[in-house]
């Protein structure tokens, strides 16, 4: 070695560089610790113990957790929340129709005021139900063109005049026809639609 500082400070910097690399290698040695070491037949049966008993916290764990969910869907929120009771319903209906009505324009608000009146809603459920069923209406409709196209033909032939309740009693038999046909239909199947 020569007695040279600049000699000496090259060795000590090349030095330093290697003992640097040195330990970044090192470094990726025990990062790496397993990949570079082969294990003995005991400790890979020890590994493979470790995954299998944390493959069953897993698989555990997720039941557990499939159980809560299936508990939750079985139990809607309705029910963890209590039943919602009449004054709750009313309450909510009233803040929505409160808030739809505040869009409409004067004409319709007024006209959503006298249609929502509980009365006609109540009345309008009841004819709904009972008179005004659509299969009666459209069977009703579709009979009184039927039997009025009939009529009028017959009558034209044979030379008499009509009077102009022929539609309505037309009308009515075909409604009477799909009111029964509503009623028998729900005895059968037992759903209303």
């Amino acid at each position: 070695m020569s007695g040279n500082p600049e000699q000496l400070q090259d060795e000590k910097n090349r030095g330093i560089e290697v003992s640097q690399s040195e330990s970044t290698q090192l470094e990726k040695l025990n990062n790496n610790f397993e990949a570079y070491v082969e294990l003995s037949p005991r400790d890979t049966e020890v590994q493979a113990e470790k995954a299998r008993k944390e493959a069953i916290e897993t698989a555990t764990s997720i039941k557990t957790g499939e159980k809560e969910a299936k508990k939750s869907e079985q139990h809607p929120t309705s029910s963890r929340r209590g039943l919602i009771n009449d004054r709750q319903r009313d309450e909510s209906y009233e803040r929505t129709m409160k808030h739809v009505k505040n869009e409409l324009s004067a004409s319709s608000r007024m006209y959503s005021n006298i249609i929502h009146n509980k009365v006609i809603e109540k009345m309008s459920d009841i004819v709904g139900n009972t008179i005004a069923r659509p299969n009666a209406i459209l069977l009703g409709a579709v009979v009184a063109f039927i039997l009025t196209l009939l009529t009028y033909t017959v009558a034209k032939t044979i030379g008499y005049s009509l009077s102009g309740f022929e539609t309505i009693a037309a009308f009515i038999i075909g409604w009477l026809i799909g009111i029964v046909y509503d009623y028998v239909r729900v005895l059968i199947t037992g759903t209303k639609s």
